[in-house]
């Protein structure tokens, strides 16, 4: 029986939000199978309190099926939206819907970022944990290639990432992931 649940970005079948968890998950030997992933799809689903999948959940901690909650959701950029971007507005933001729904005592967040800017995505956390010299490289090959939407941005910094380093494409052992380690392991935690 399902006894957590983690929503994230996308949509529940493979996406690089989960696909990340997954592959962190196993690392850390821990029962993927136990697990609810939750896709919400846009960044702005977080904050609707009537989506569908909240009130899924709702059953789901009433019924005890689902015990503990990690919601996993970028940052941003506050320049782009000042109500829920950065890092600060992500967090103020999805706190106050979890208390909304009641359920702050089974629930914990993580925003992805880059931890020393504090805004970002996912692929900005990737970006933090790789050697500088490689990180300064992709970021001049975006610099010079002029992409401004952000989807592209994420999209093929993802596409260059995976080209660069299929062997090993994240480095677990950074300590930019220690946090998101240690939620992970606490869903697990009595």
């Amino acid at each position: 029986m399902v006894k957590v649940a983690i929503f994230h970005e996308g949509n529940a079948k493979k996406t690089v939000d989960n696909e990340l968890l997954k592959l962190l998950l196993k690392e850390l030997n821990l029962d993927i199978n136990s697990i609810n992933f939750i896709g919400m799809g846009t960044k702005s689903n977080f904050f609707k309190i009537d989506n569908d999948n909240y009130k899924e959940l709702a059953i789901g901690i009433k019924s005890e099926a689902i015990e503990k909650v990690l919601f996993v959701i970028d940052a941003d950029y506050e320049k782009n939206d000042s109500k829920y971007g950065g890092f600060q507005n992500t967090k103020r933001e999805l706190e106050s819907i979890i208390k909304k729904l009641e359920i702050e005592e089974n629930s914990d967040i993580f925003i992805t970022c880059d931890p020393k800017r504090k805004d970002g995505y996912l692929e900005s956390l990737i970006l933090s944990s790789i050697p500088q010299n490689q990180k300064e490289c992709i970021e001049d090959f975006l610099s010079c290639s002029n992409f401004t939407s952000k989807d592209n941005h994420k999209s093929i910094l993802n596409q260059i990432y995976k080209t660069a380093y299929p062997q090993a494409p994240f480095d677990f052992s950074h300590q930019n992931f220690d946090i998101l380690k240690k939620k992970l392991k606490d869903l697990f935690d009595g």
